[in-house]
C-alpha cells in the first residue's frame, strides 16, 4: 500500500509548537482528532473539537495519568495491519478503529536532567505512552504516519495537500526511521543517567550516546571519504559546532579538527593575558601570550611562520583591526576568536575565503569528561585529559634551582606541550614558543626539530640570538636517556620541564647538573596521540 488516507489522528505532546496550525488543518480536511491532557486542552482553546482518548477506549486516565494511551484500542489500532483479514476480524470483533497518524514528542526528560531537578522528578519526565506510541505507529509504517518533530508538520502537510489528504510510503518510512532515532535517543538518555548519575557508574556495562546530525561535509580527511559533524543532544560544552561563521567558505572536516585542536589550547589561557596560538595538522607551530594582541601574533608567527602558512589561528581575547590587518598578511584557512571588533571584521572581510569563526566564550580547558577511539572490533575511551600542573606542584630535582622566569617559561612550554602530538618537545622563553618538535618516534629528534625550527626563525627574521638560549624546554614524558637532554642542552635551554619516572632518572638528573640545568618534575605525562 503505497498512499494511505488520514481519517484519525491521535496527537499527543510536550512541545505544542506548531500544534494548533496542525490541528486546524487535520479538522479541515475532516480528520478526528484524538488527544490527552494539555494537548487536548490546547486544540479545544483554539475551537477545534477533539475526542479525548479515554472516551475512545472506554477507559479512564489513571494513577496520576500514568496510564491513559497504554491500551488495547490504541495499539491495536496502530499495530493492526490492515490487509490481513484476521487483524481486520479482530479490529471488529473488538471495535477497534483504525488510526492513522500519530503525532508525538516525548516528555523532557533531559531538558529535566539539565536544570538539576531532584531524583522524583527526573522518574516522573520518563515517558512510557508515549515512546510505545512512536514504537507502535513507527513498525506499522506501512499503514500508520508517525510524527516525532514539529519541524516536520509542514513537509507532512505538504504531503496531505498533494495527495488529496494521503501520505506516501516513502514519507512514512522517512518518519519511521526518524522515530525509531528518537526513541533511540530517549532511550540512551534515560540509561546514561542511571548509570553515570544515579548509579555512579564511571564507565557503565552499556555506553549508549546519541548525537545529532548537524550537517553533511564536502569530504573527510582526504577527498575519498566521506564526512558529517555530529553534535551531542545537549552538549556539556560549547565549541565550533555553536560558534557564528561570519564569513568563509564552508568549513571542512579538517578545518573543524585542526580549529578544535587551537581552541582547546588557546583555552588553557582564559584569563590570562592576550594569547594567540597557530595551529596547523592539530599541531601548534607557534604560542605567544603578550601585553597586547598584536604583539602575540607576530611572536607566535616568528615560532614557525613556514608552518603558519594555511594554518588556523585562535585568540583568547577579541580580536582588534591591527591583529586581523597582521593575520591577514599571510594565508590563513581559520581564525577562531571569542568575538571581533568592527574594524576586525573589516579587515577579514577583504579576504573572503577566509573562516572568520566567534564563539560566546571559550571552553573550560579543565573540564571533565569522556574521548573516544575507534579500534577494529572496538571503542577505547578514556578521561578527557584535563590535568593541571601548578608551581606548588612541581618537584625541584636538581642541584639548581629554577629562577622565577624560568618557572614561568617552564609552566608555559609544558602548557602548550600537553597539545602537541607526541614525541613532543616544546621550547618557550618570555612567554613565546621558541620552537615546537612534535610526533616523532622518539624525544632526541623531536628536541632536535624543536630546535632547527628555532635557529630557521632566528635567521629568517634576523635575531640577535636563537630564543632557546636560555629557554625552558618541556618534554611530555620522561627522558629515557639523557640524550634527548642533551640536545636541549645544545639547543641553550637552561631548564627543563618533565614528568620523571624513568629508571633512568637519576642519569638525566646527573646529566643535567653537569650541564649546569635546572629541572623540575611534574609527576604527571601528557602523551597525545
Amino acid at each position: 500500500m503505497s498512499e494511505v488516507t488520514i481519517k484519525r489522528a491521535l496527537l499527543s505532546v510536550s512541545d505544542k509548537s506548531g500544534l494548533v496550525d496542525l490541528g486546524k488543518a487535520l479538522a479541515a480536511r475532516g480528520v478526528e482528532l484524538l488527544s490527552t491532557g494539555g494537548t487536548a486542552k490546547a486544540l479545544r482553546d483554539a475551537g477545534l473539537n477533539v475526542k479525548d482518548v479515554s472516551e475512545h477506549t472506554g477507559f479512564p486516565e489513571m494513577m496520576d495519568g500514568r496510564v491513559k494511551t497504554l491500551h488495547p484500542t490504541i495499539h491495536g489500532g496502530l499495530l493492526a495491519v490492515r490487509d490481513n483479514p484476521e487483524h481486520a476480524a479482530a479490529m471488529a470483533e473488538h471495535q477497534i478503529g483504525a488510526i492513522d497518524l500519530v503525532v508525538v514528542n516525548l516528555y523532557p526528560f533531559e531538558a529535566t536532567v539539565a536544570k538539576g531537578a531532584e531524583r522524583d522528578e527526573v522518574i516522573e519526565n520518563i515517558d512510557i505512552g508515549g515512546p510505545s506510541m512512536v514504537r507502535s505507529a513507527a513498525k506499522n509504517h506501512d499503514y500508520v504516519t508517525i510524527l516525532t518533530d514539529a519541524a516536520d508538520y509542514a513537509t507532512f502537510l505538504g504531503e496531505l495537500e498533494q495527495t488529496g489528504g494521503a501520505t506516501t510510503l516513502a514519507f512514512r518510512r522517512k518518519m519511521a526511521a526518524k522515530a525509531y532515532a528518537a526513541t533511540a535517543a530517549y532511550d540512551s538518555a534515560i540509561s546514561q543517567w542511571f548509570a553515570t548519575v544515579d548509579q555512579g557508574e564511571h564507565f557503565p556495562p552499556v555506553l549508549a550516546a546519541a548525537h545529532t546530525r548537524v550537517t553533511t561535509l564536502r569530504y573527510g580527511e582526504n577527498p575519498h571519504q566521506d564526512a558529517a559533524l555530529y553534535v551531542p543532544r545537549n552538549p556539556a560544552v560549547t565549541g565550533l559546532p555553536q560558534a557564528t561563521q561570519v564569513q568563509g567558505k564552508e568549513l571542512s572536516y579538517n578545518n573543524y579538527n585542526d580549529a578544535n585542536a587551537a581552541l582547546e589550547l588557546v583555552a588553557e589561557f582564559a584569563g590570562a593575558k592576550p594569547t594567540v596560538v597557530i595551529v596547523k595538522h592539530a599541531n601548534p607551530c607557534g604560542v605567544a601570550t603578550a601585553d597586547t594582541l598584536l604583539d602575540a601574533w607576530k611572536d607566535a608567527l616568528e615560532c614557525d611562520s613556514v608552518s603558519a602558512f594555511g594554518g588556523i589561528v585562535a585568540t583568547n581575547v577579541p580580536l582588534d583591526g591591527p591583529t586581523a590587518n597582521a593575520i591577514c598578511e599571510i594565508f590563513t584557512e581559520v581564525v577562531v576568536a571569542p568575538g571581533a571588533d568592527d574594524a576586525a571584521k573589516e579587515a577579514f572581510a577583504r579576504k573572503k575565503n577566509l573562516r572568520l569563526l566567534l564563539i560566546d566564550s571559550l571552553p573550560d580547558a579543565n573540564r571533565k569528561g569522556l574521548t573516544t577511539v575507534p579500534i577494529a572490533g572496538g571503542l577505547l575511551v578514556q578521561d578527557r585529559d584535563a590535568g593541571k600542573i601548578e608551581k606548588a606542584d612541581l618537584k625541584v630535582v636538581t642541584k639548581r634551582a629554577p629562577t622565577e622566569q624560568e618557572l614561568e617559561d617552564a609552566l608555559f612550554a609544558w602548557t602548550v606541550a600537553k597539545h602537541v602530538k607526541s614525541n613532543a618537545i616544546v621550547y618557550a622563553k618570555d612567554g613565546v614558543t621558541a620552537g615546537i618538535g612534535a610526533g616523532q618516534m622518539n624525544r632526541r629528534d623531536s628536541s632536535r626539530i624543536a630546535a632547527a625550527k628555532a635557529k630557521e626563525a632566528a635567521e629568517t627574521h634576523g635575531f640577535a640570538d636563537v630564543r632557546t638560549v636560555g629557554s625552558a624546554v618541556a618534554s611530555d614524558a620522561f627522558f629515557p636517556f639523557a640524550d634527548g637532554l642533551m640536545a636541549a642542552v645544545e639547543a641553550g635551554a637552561t631548564c627543563v620541564i618533565q614528568p620523571g619516572g624513568s629508571i633512568r632518572d637519576e642519569d638525566v638528573i646527573k646529566a643535567a647538573d653537569e650541564a649546569g640545568l635546572a629541572m623540575v618534575f611534574t609527576g604527571m605525562r601528557h602523551f597525545r596521540h
